[in-house]
């Protein structure tokens, strides 16, 4: 189990970093908000499993999120980090269940989706916007010395492979009629979730903040860690 290391930070430092996470849960509470909302009801127009699905787990994005603002609205965040690092692994759990859920419903036939152009666009600016704020996540949550942080933002990339699994199934279906494609690459992801999941439960998260600063590169931090 990888040991979370906490370099000496300055008071003032630390504020900007706090500063910085509570800015980052916003944002992605927002978006994920909004995402939700149109990816549900974009789905239910289409008839598409896969739409609705990718709204649904805009919801658990948004719980994961909120356990980090939860964490980080205490005076000590610290004190708070491994009942957040516990909420942020079970948003994983849900998150695989469901996917493979409804992977598995739409392999047996249960839905055939129509066109959607606002689902295609939907998944591209999510495929966009996405990367960013997992990175920047990433970054302050290794500099701050968080694992819930360093596991949240694992929680938003996977909702970028989940963006690009749904754009590709869109288009796919669209274009070629392979309905088969985004289910298969769903399963997928919800093993890698499921593995994401065991290792935030587990405190397996690379954390260790590389200096006060964080201005060395990711791989510093802990050398392999995605």
């Amino acid at each position: 189990m990888t040991t979370v290391q906490f370099s000496a930070l300055t008071p003032n430092r630390e504020t900007v970093l706090r500063r910085r996470v509570r800015f980052t849960v916003a944002a992605t509470i927002t978006y994920n908000v909004v995402e939700g909302v149109i990816a549900i009801t974009a789905g239910t127009v289409a008839g598409s499993a896969a739409l609705v699905g990718f709204g649904l787990d805009s919801t658990v994005e948004v719980l994961s999120a909120a356990a980090v603002a939860w964490q980080f609205a205490g005076t000590d965040h610290r004190a708070r980090e491994q009942t957040a690092l516990r909420l942020v692994a079970v948003s994983f759990f849900a998150l695989a269940a469901y996917v493979s859920f409804d992977a598995l419903r739409t392999l047996l036939g249960a839905a055939e989706a129509d066109h959607s152009t606002v689902g295609i666009v939907l998944a591209a600016l999510s495929l966009a916007i996405m990367p960013v704020l997992s990175w920047f996540e990433r970054r302050t949550g290794r500099a701050l010395g968080s694992a819930s942080v360093v596991a949240n933002s694992k929680q938003t990339l996977l909702c970028t492979y989940l963006s690009a699994v749904l754009l590709l199934g869109l288009v796919a279906n669209s274009v070629l009629g392979w309905s088969w494609a985004d289910p298969i690459a769903a399963l997928v992801i919800a093993a890698v979730a499921v593995k994401e999941g065991r290792e935030a439960l587990n405190g397996e998260v690379c954390c260790a903040a590389p200096s006060a600063l964080a201005d060395e590169p990711d791989d510093a931090c802990c050398p392999g860690c995605d």
